[in-house]
């Protein structure tokens, strides 16, 4: 079973979290945003019939009272110009700043305590304790937009929520900036330089693997995964030994896990037996927001330029900041 940090991801991702999983690494240029499936109605139009995890939704007129139970999906909503429409978030939704957070749980979901905040439109990563299913039967619309395990699954999730609250024409400016700068990042990293990594989830130590939509995307920017030769690697959340981390010596680490464990690149040259790897002499380590590596939505840009800037560093042969 994989971390709990890595449901936030993604998984959260996670995502994580973190992330998600059984896919195969995919290393080649991100989709066109334009790619992804579109709802079916016109612009801005209602009713609006989404295609989301839990089906075809459709939803009768343009939504006022949102609630948002992923902190990805509350990203989203207010990137594509949907946050006056939002009325409440769950406990772990921190960005941005002005949303209006709430005790409500995505981990432990209350059907109850959810139709107290009279939502017109739910949104949720995670079908746990039988949500969907009692928000369906008191008549409140929801849509399930799980963990992305691939970057289209990203722009797709942008387009669902455009349609789903009239808001269609910002949400494809949205991907397709995400798009534009993604190809960008990627045009400025050099390739072939055969630079191993190891990205940190906590300090147990679990990792990810490039099945996942973390290790994908640094597969895009050329980088190999140290944990893809872990043995239980193929649930794509290996938990690694310190001597396996040692052996493989990876050129760059990156750590997810800086503000809920506190990680840095100084703690890590006190752990027993890590002061001699390549990425802590050569200052290779890079330190991530826990929120930004382990989040789908908008701010993967965000770590896209991490990512770019030290394969850009390592190729030159310049510490990491």
């Amino acid at each position: 079973m994989r971390p709990v940090r890595v449901a936030v991801a993604g998984v959260l991702l996670g995502v994580v979290g973190l992330t998600g999983c059984g896919q195969t690494s995919d290393t080649a240029a991100p989709p066109s945003a334009a790619t992804a499936p579109a709802a079916s109605a016109a612009a801005g139009a209602f009713p609006v019939t989404v295609e989301a995890g839990n089906g075809s939704v459709t939803i009768a007129k343009r939504p006022e009272r949102i609630v948002s139970l992923s902190p990805t999906a509350t990203e989203i909503l207010y990137a594509i110009g949907a946050g006056g429409q939002v009325t409440a978030v769950d406990d772990q939704s921190n960005h941005p700043p002005e949303a209006p957070k709430t005790s409500l749980s995505g981990f432990k979901p209350n059907v109850e305590a959810i139709v107290a905040a009279k939502p017109d439109l739910v949104v949720l990563a995670n079908d746990l304790n039988g949500v969907v299913a009692g928000l369906d039967k008191v008549g409140v619309p929801v849509l399930l937009e799980p963990a992305a395990n691939r970057l289209e699954d990203t722009y797709d999730q942008i387009a669902d929520l455009g349609a789903a609250t009239g808001n269609p024409d910002k949400a494809a400016e949205v991907a397709q900036g995400m798009s534009k700068r993604m190809d960008e990042l990627i045009a400025a990293a050099p390739k072939g330089k055969g630079l191993t990594y190891y990205h940190e989830l906590d300090s147990t130590p679990y990792s990810v693997t490039s099945t996942t939509f973390l290790g994908q995307i640094y597969g895009l920017f050329g980088l190999k995964n140290i944990a893809d030769e872990a043995p239980d690697a193929a649930g794509g959340y290996p938990k690694l030994s310190a001597e396996f981390i040692a052996k493989a010596d990876p050129d760059v680490i990156f750590l997810g896990d800086t503000k809920c464990c506190g990680q840095s690149a100084a703690t890590l040259a006190e752990r027993p037996g890590w002061s001699g790897l390549s990425a802590i002499k050569n200052g290779r380590v890079v330190e991530l927001d826990d929120d930004i590596a382990s989040r789908w939505g908008p701010r993967v840009v965000d770590l896209a330029q991490a990512v770019s800037e030290a394969v850009q560093k390592a190729g030159d042969g310049s510490a990491t900041e």
